[in-house]
């Protein structure tokens, strides 16, 4: 597949060839819900707790008489059915974590840049480099290219000016190509890449990659 590389001003100066293997799969919309679905509950934290009757702060003792008062029978002030009570079947701390294999993610993330690819949501830049953070550059870059709505950014390494003069923009976020994901992937509407990223996730998930992982 060939597609134009992109000067900041928004001209075309090349034709580059890249990977069928990483930009040219089939999408697998099993592969790509379940990698989703992982990647979101391994991000969940866990950590909510409620406290059971037993946990909560407060007095045994039985309210008021078994018979006579014409109330229901009432044990402690820690039951679940009054205020300030025990919570039944509230949650407590525990692990989401999904495994998947290593195969799969990569396919799925294959299948992510490929749907990019084929809907006309890919641009692909010669080269993204400030020379000091600047977010009205980063603006008039993104206008050129006429992106005008959310758009993941990725660079071959970690820019520290690339990322500051990006974070300011709404609904603009910046990976190295090492860091790419399905979710911020499709998250996304437009995917913008430097050649040197491209290069690199050609190398990391191309074909050679999967046949030494085999």
């Amino acid at each position: 597949m060939q597609v134009p590389v992109y000067k900041p001003t928004g001209e075309i100066v090349d034709m580059i060839e890249i990977s069928d293997h990483v930009f040219d799969v089939p999408f697998n919309e099993a592969v790509v819900h379940q990698a989703v679905v992982r990647q979101r509950a391994n991000a969940r934290q866990g950590t909510a707790s409620t406290k059971t009757r037993g946990e909560v702060t407060g007095s045994t003792r039985k309210l008021y008489r078994q018979k006579g008062t014409g109330y229901a029978r009432a044990g402690s002030a820690k039951s679940p059915l009054r205020r300030g009570g025990g919570i039944m079947f509230g949650p407590k701390p525990r692990s989401y974590h999904q495994s998947m294999p290593k195969k799969m993610r990569q396919l799925a993330l294959r299948c992510a840049l490929s749907a990019k690819a084929r809907d006309g949501e890919l641009a692909v830049l010669e080269s993204l480099t400030f020379e000091e953070p600047k977010s009205k550059q980063m603006a008039r870059i993104l206008e050129a290219l006429n992106i005008d709505s959310t758009a993941l950014v990725v660079t071959s390494e970690a820019k520290e000016n690339v990322v500051k003069s990006a974070r300011n923009l709404p609904g603009i976020e910046t990976r190295p190509a090492d860091l790419l994901n399905v979710v911020d992937v499709l998250s996304k509407k437009m995917l913008l890449m430097e050649v040197a990223a491209v290069r690199r996730a050609e190398q990391l998930w191309g074909a050679k990659s999967s046949e030494e992982g085999e």
